[in-house]
């Protein structure tokens, strides 16, 4: 796997802190538009998985390797904190699993080779050409509502945010690729989690989901 080269930095309007924090303090690709998106696939791909089948694998990973919740906008009111403590128990909520640049084309023939292939799995990659919801910096509130529930913003800035929130944010200054899973952390060699423990695990959990949401369903009657 090449190593990867950090973009260079730019001067970025000052209304628009959400892109210049990713940019900037992280040096993570944005993709221009509205609301702003991260670039997946050039520093990390992502693993999208249910947040109650995720919250089971963040053993496997190491304390600073970076996970966002995804879901619905909530009321403005709701401090971002609490609902970061309550989303991973919501049912139909989303986890973002950050992994090493080029897992999400390893994931096939990683889920045919610990035997879960050939299962309907709410299990899906995002690898080189996608893209997330950059979630909100830590620390940043987020923008005013207004009446159709759109964000709003000054001139410059990125678009709503807020559906989605870090976890486990990533740091600023610390290089992101030494704390993500990885197929060469198999056997433990090295620092980084081992990847395929951890999707062997979200796996896991998300066939136990699946089956009990099936069970949860009231009786077809003919």
């Amino acid at each position: 796997m090449l190593p990867t080269v950090p973009l260079p930095r730019r001067p970025l309007h000052p209304s628009d802190p959400v892109r210049q924090w990713y940019e900037n303090e992280l040096g993570w690709a944005t993709v221009p538009g509205s609301p702003l998106r991260l670039a997946v696939g050039l520093r990390f791909d992502v693993l999208d998985v249910p947040a109650e089948a995720g919250v089971r694998a963040l053993r496997h990973l190491g304390p600073v390797s970076p996970v966002a919740l995804h879901a619905s906008r909530s009321a403005p009111c709701e401090d971002p904190a609490a609902r970061r403590e309550k989303w991973p128990a919501r049912h139909g909520k989303r986890m973002w699993l950050l992994v090493a640049a080029g897992s999400a084309e390893e994931l096939p023939g990683l889920l045919d080779w610990l035997e879960w292939g050939a299962l309907a799995l709410d299990l899906t990659a995002i690898g080189a050409g996608g893209s997330i919801e950059a979630p909100l910096p830590p620390g940043v509130p987020e923008g005013p509502l207004t009446a159709d529930g759109a964000g709003t913003d000054g001139p410059g800035g990125s678009g709503p945010q807020g559906a989605a929130v870090w976890l486990r944010p990533p740091e600023p200054g610390c290089e992101v690729e030494p704390s993500l899973p990885t197929l060469s952390a198999v056997g433990g060699g090295g620092g980084a989690p081992d990847l395929v423990r951890l999707v062997n695990t979200v796996a896991t959990q998300c066939h136990r989901v699946r089956l009990r949401r099936a069970c949860a369903q009231p009786p077809a009657y003919s």
